[in-house]
């Protein structure tokens, strides 16, 4: 990936103007806005590695990652009429099999299947609000040739005089990489602090993050250290540095490390005094609780996606599945489609054509014959209203059905 982005600075498409202002709309600082709160930096890559540190992050941002890397794609020539789609039996597209941006979707590098360069893209959107996407061309050509997903933390929008003069792409190494506006196609959800970057629900999470994350490491100390709280152990004396290394390694040997625990504790003039909380005082059942709460709620996620099985019956269970396709995977996969669509295709000259995902909400067999039986009323009406059958038909988006009359009677033999 490194080889093909320093070949960039080789080949061409380098960023003009770095030091071009941004336009006074849009004005902001060069570095990536932190939250001035809580315990650690709110930066990119402590939101990229808290998914390896809080088990509820992880469970969240693979499953809405996952889910969204399944959705099948299918390029498609547009309607010649331009009209939208009414519903599921109105569909004019004709869907097209062979053409080089669907290849290069289905196979977008040599190391990358597309399931996981979506998966690695929505994980960066979902942790930091953002996933760029970096194109390679052969010298020779303008078309591109591979998709690599990069880290949003290596990737710096460039502001100029037209918004946006370009990125400079920083790799593992510190060298910075200028790439052109369309050497990139950046995903990212809107931040209304930087027009420039993006903005998850992980930044305003952090700091329950952090909670959770400190919970945790306090509660494994507790345990390395003999399952017992801390304390002090006080000697009437002063204790020379010798005597004090002593006392130190002899309670070490003796107590620490949870296989030490419970054993006899002998104090030569010395008197043991309790200085810290125990698990009950920290209250970690409802501090753990509360932030996988606050966490599923930046995410707008049921618990039921997540494994949670109390008060789930199979109504909720159903109605939380659709939700997550509903309000959680479709607008992803809808994130993913207006980038393809404005960005990707216009780079191979198909303003003709479109990509679109599969459905991604469960079908609700239900509300879809409660929508034809709405239609077909409404179309009796409007006939019988004196309005032209096929016009009527057009409008609503249902087929023109040839109309033969109703089915005659078989005759019986018998005399009428």
């Amino acid at each position: 990936m490194e080889g093909h982005l320093m070949a960039k600075s080789i080949i061409g498409g380098v960023v003009g103007g770095v030091t071009q202002k941004a336009p006074s709309a849009y004005g902001r600082a060069r570095g990536r806005v932190n939250l001035p709160w809580g315990a650690g930096p709110n930066t990119a890559e402590a939101q990229l590695s808290a998914m390896g540190s809080v088990g509820t992050l992880f469970a969240i941002v693979h499953r809405t990652s996952n889910a969204t890397s399944q959705v099948d794609w299918k390029l498609w020539r547009k309607s010649p009429d331009q009209r939208r789609k009414f519903g599921p039996v109105d569909d004019r597209r004709i869907e097209v099999t062979k053409h080089a941006a669907l290849d290069l979707w289905n196979n977008p590098n040599p190391f990358m299947t597309r399931q996981h360069l979506v998966e690695t893209v929505q994980q960066h959107i979902d942790l930091v609000g953002e996933g760029p996407i970096v194109i390679y061309r052969d010298p020779r050509s303008p078309l591109p040739l591979e998709l690599w997903p990069v880290r949003p933390d290596r990737i710096t929008p460039i502001p100029g005089d037209d918004f946006l003069a370009g990125y400079i792409y920083t790799g593992a190494n510190g060298e910075q990489v200028p790439l052109s506006v369309d050497d990139v196609i950046h995903l990212k959800m809107p931040n209304p602090l930087d027009p420039y970057r993006g903005l998850g629900p992980v930044q305003a999470a952090m700091v329950d993050l952090d909670s959770a994350r400190f919970s945790a490491e306090w509660n494994r100390n507790f345990f390395i250290n003999s399952a017992e709280p801390g304390g002090i152990i006080e000697v009437p004396d002063r204790l020379d540095d010798d005597a004090f290394r002593e006392l130190t390694e002899r309670w070490r040997e003796q107590h620490q490390g949870v296989a030490q625990a419970h054993r006899v504790a002998v104090l030569e003039q010395g008197t043991w005094k309790d200085r810290s909380m125990s698990q009950r005082d920290m209250q970690f059942v409802q501090l753990r609780g509360l932030a996988r709460e606050v966490i599923r709620e930046a995410f707008g996620i049921h618990g039921h996606m997540l494994g949670n099985s109390q008060d789930v019956n199979k109504a909720n269970a159903e109605a939380g599945e659709i939700s997550f396709a509903r309000w959680l995977v479709k607008p992803r996969c809808e994130r993913i489609k207006q980038a393809l669509n404005h960005r990707l295709l216009p780079m191979f000259d198909a303003t003709d054509l479109e990509f679109d995902h599969d459905r991604v909400v469960p079908e609700d067999r239900e509300a879809d014959d409660r929508e034809r039986t709405s239609l077909a009323d409404a179309a009796k009406t409007w006939v019988e209203a004196g309005f032209d059958p096929a016009a009527v038909l057009a409008y609503l988006g249902m087929p023109d059905l040839p109309y033969v009359g109703p089915p005659q009677k078989a005759s019986t033999g018998a005399p009428e």
